[in-house]
């Protein structure tokens, strides 16, 4: 499918900022848009970043048929920009839009969309350590009916936002959880697999809570209030003595981190040790205090690895990870990843794309 432009001229393009220190407040100056319609996504195009026209009975505004995925890219010393595992952003979209019963959008349509539009903004791409040019693609409905049915007629649009750290201070500040059995992400059977926007509505009520009791994000348990799940932006894991990093089984309601399979892939090449396991919360209690786990953090593509130096409980009490400070198995991993994404160590085959130069 032909990708038209509707380019800015020069003159009326913005001079990116000479550095970046906060995420997702700047956006470059165009975005890429299909329409779905008809049976198929027509008229993909590169246009300037703007609003969208949506009828007050826009489907998406009413039922919630809207999702989203998160990619980076970043440029290299070799002056490229590169982008990072977007074969995966790509399925993981189309996985969400199943379960929201959305159309699929064709891969390629993916990619070239955002090869093309990265091209055009590559200069909006930062340089400076622990900053990105963040990959936003998002797909809601537009037809305009009260009746609650999926809609016929969607569009798919991909923007990029030049971005620092997630949270303030990056990796070098650690954060607090706050594990409570009062809230829940999702339940088995539900969207929890999905990236959509419905699942990050629910987050925000328990989010504040995690705020007004000191931490930074709640780590969610299942239903049942036994086992762990995830953070609200991300996925969890802690170290074991032995270096040993644990992930949280996958379930029907956990949102797999892109960053947690790749942990998952590098140790199953050997560069480090990683498993998945069912984790009791009373298991992970007594291991945070028997000194059994040394080290905690999350895992996701916005936070990347961000470690965690203290526990709260809905009772007032804590519990510190270890001796309170960032352990040397996250930092190595932390390293080890960031390396690899900005190309000084070499990453493993297919996991950055290169974006090429089109004529235009």
């Amino acid at each position: 499918m032909e990708i038209s432009y509707n380019a800015l001229p020069p003159e009326r393009r913005r001079t990116p900022p000479p550095k970046v220190e906060t995420f997702g407040k700047i956006r470059t100056d165009h975005m890429f848009v299909a329409d779905y319609r008809d049976g198929a996504w027509r008229d993909p195009r590169i246009t300037p970043y703007g609003p969208f026209a949506l009828p007050p009975g826009a489907a998406c505004l009413h039922y919630g048929q809207t999702l989203f995925e998160g990619a980076k890219a970043f440029r290299h010393a070799d002056g490229e920009v590169y982008v990072w595992r977007f074969d995966e952003n790509m399925k993981r979209l189309n996985h969400s839009a199943s379960v929201l019963m959305m159309p699929e959008v064709p891969e390629e349509l993916q990619l070239e969309g955002l090869l093309r539009l990265i091209d055009l903004e590559r200069g909006w791409c930062p340089e400076k350590p622990e900053c990105s040019l963040y990959i936003r693609p998002l797909m809601f409905a537009v037809q305009d009916m009260l009746a609650v049915k999926p809609s016929k007629t969607y569009i798919f649009c991909i923007m990029l936002s030049p971005s620092g750290p997630y949270y303030a201070g990056g990796f070098d500040k650690a954060i607090t959880l706050l594990i409570t059995g009062r809230y829940h992400r999702a339940v088995s059977g539900g969207t929890g697999t999905a990236k959509c926007a419905g699942n990050y509505a629910a987050s925000l009520r328990p989010a504040g809570h995690a705020a007004n009791a000191g931490a930074e994000q709640v780590l969610y348990l299942d239903a049942s209030n036994t086992y762990l799940e995830e953070a609200g932006s991300m996925n969890h894991f802690h170290v074991l003595a032995d270096g040993t990093f644990v992930i949280p089984q996958f379930n029907d309601s956990v949102l797999r981190s892109i960053t947690s399979l790749s942990v998952l892939e590098l140790a199953a090449q050997g560069r480090l040790r990683a498993r998945q396991e069912k984790i009791a919360l009373k298991n992970f209690v007594e291991g945070l205090r028997s000194g059994e786990i040394i080290e905690a953090g999350g895992l996701g593509t916005a936070a990347v690895i961000s470690p965690v130096n203290r526990y709260l409980f809905e009772d007032g009490s804590s519990l510190i990870v270890g001796d309170g400070k960032i352990g040397r198995h996250s930092r190595d991993l932390y390293e080890l990843y960031s390396r690899m994404q900005f190309g000084s160590v070499p990453a493993p085959e297919g996991w950055l794309r290169r974006v090429p130069s089109y004529e235009k």
